[in-house]
């Protein structure tokens, strides 16, 4: 018996999961190096804060790229460290679920009369040990989910902050492009003021010049809180505070790509690397399995053993010197007459059956986002490049047209009314032009990430990459 019970304990502690060195990291590394090329870290220690905060330190003494700013939100953001902390509470719980449940000891002495009785009783939960395979397979499982969705948070961040980089420095190009149009329009001004001084116009030029200037300083005023609102929101995604908000962004976004990209097969590709499928596999499969441990425990759900000892021993008083020691053991089972199990088992199949529609839902979505995805990327992309090749040419060749036609009035003093009509209501119409041009090219570089997180991780930014730059130039007018 001893030997017997030396092999089960020595099996049990053998089936006992440990603590991985890196607390699961390990894979959420691999699998953000795989996806796109950065390192993650998660930060436990003062070395490792330290480290962390040197290379953050390092990127940004340097004007931030998008893969700079994407590598610093990785290192510095606090949510996605709060993410990391979820991982390690799940691996705790699986170690926690591996381990045999504890032995009770019960000692009970009844005495005061003629009689000292001690017993001492160890009870062992016999249903535990019998399912504690099953039991940590489950939980092994839901440690799994538990690490893609650390993968999953970490590509979540990169992919909001390569959006809201986007958005940044469109916002910032935005302002410098109307405070050129400013300085260019106070020059206009000053012109129509020095001809007004001369005897040369009326007060009504000078009226729609100033209105001019005034409608031009109120969209500054927006896009200069609109630039701010968007530089926040990167400083929150990279975790900035104090002296690092001192960081520089690009003056304008990068170029359009000399021609867009061709994926193939792109709904298999969105099946194959998606987080939130892989999550909702690993929750269909940890389902199964509890679905056939509620089945094989649907009529005992209470079982235990008992050894017990019993010492009784007679009082001195009474001259008698006898001892008697008994042994024997007991056995406690839950009768189901009113609890059959049904309703554990049917709430099992039920929440199994569920987890296997969302399954297949998410599938459905994952190949309809990726489609829609590419579309919009291969949309955005044409329509960038008509606003550069096409519209703005031809809105320059008519600006500059414009120009030399109103230069031409102002010196030959005549048609000077006409050609005014008609610069005011060029430049509204070039502001516009550029503007939309510029959001275009916003809207492409925004489709890339939006493409990204649709074979990644799903999702899009929401209504700001709408393709608004398809709009008419003539809503500024």
């Amino acid at each position: 018996m001893r030997r017997l019970a030396f092999l089960v304990l020595s099996a049990l502690l053998a089936g006992c999961a440990q603590f991985s060195p890196d607390g699961g990291m390990g894979d959420v590394a691999s699998g953000v190096r795989k996806e796109i090329g950065k390192d993650v870290v998660k930060i436990s220690t003062d070395e490792q804060a330290a480290r962390a905060r040197e290379q953050v330190a390092a990127l940004l003494a340097w004007p931030l790229s998008a893969e700079q700013a994407v590598q610093i939100a990785l290192l510095n953001n606090r949510t996605l460290q709060a993410a990391y902390n979820d991982l390690g509470i799940s691996e705790a719980a699986y170690v926690q679920a591996s381990l045999p449940p504890n032995p009770s000891l019960s000692l009970l002495r009844v005495a005061g009369t003629g009689v000292a009785n001690f017993e001492i009783r160890l009870i062992e939960d016999i249903l535990n040990l019998i399912t504690l395979p099953r039991r940590t397979a489950i939980a092994a499982e839901r440690f799994g989910q538990a690490r893609y969705r650390a993968i999953g948070a970490t590509l979540r961040l990169a992919a909001d902050t390569r959006r809201t980089y986007v958005r940044a420095i469109a916002s910032r190009q935005q302002v410098g492009f109307l405070e050129q149009t400013r300085a260019t329009t106070d020059t206009a001004a000053r012109l129509i003021a020095g001809i007004g001084e001369a005897g040369g116009g009326d007060q009504l030029d000078q009226a729609e010049i100033a209105a001019f200037r005034a409608e031009l300083g109120a969209r500054v005023a927006q896009a200069k809180l609109r630039a701010r609102q968007d530089h926040e929101a990167l400083v929150r995604l990279l975790g900035l505070s104090g002296t690092d908000l001192a960081f520089t962004l690009p003056t304008e976004l990068p170029p359009l790509p000399s021609s867009p990209e061709s994926p193939v097969e792109i709904e298999v590709e969105a099946i194959k690397r998606r987080v939130d499928l892989e999550i909702a596999r690993r929750e269909v499969t940890a389902l199964a399995k509890s679905l056939s441990l509620t089945e094989a425990t649907r009529y005992v759900s209470m079982l235990q053993l008992s050894g017990i000892f019993n010492n009784e021993t007679a009082n001195p008083l009474t001259n008698l010197d006898t001892a008697i020691n008994r042994g024997g053991a007991q056995i406690d089972l839950q009768i189901p007459i009113f609890d059959t199990g049904e309703a554990r088992t049917r709430a099992a199949r039920e929440t199994y059956m569920r987890a296997l529609n969302l399954l297949a839902g998410k599938a459905v979505d994952a190949r309809s986002e990726a489609r829609i995805a590419y579309e919009s990327y291969r949309a955005t992309y044409d329509i960038a490049r008509s606003w550069r090749d096409q519209v703005l040419p031809l809105r320059q060749a008519v600006s500059k047209e414009i120009m030399l036609r109103y230069s031409n009035g102002v010196l030959i003093g005549e048609g000077m009314r006409v050609d005014l009509f008609k610069y005011l209501a060029d430049a509204r119409v070039r502001i516009a032009a550029n503007s939309a041009s510029l959001e275009a090219r916003r809207d492409f570089l925004l489709a890339v990430a939006d493409l990204q997180a649709a074979l990644t991780i799903g999702g899009t930014s929401g209504g700001d990459n709408a393709p608004a730059a398809i709009a008419s130039p003539g809503i500024m007018q």
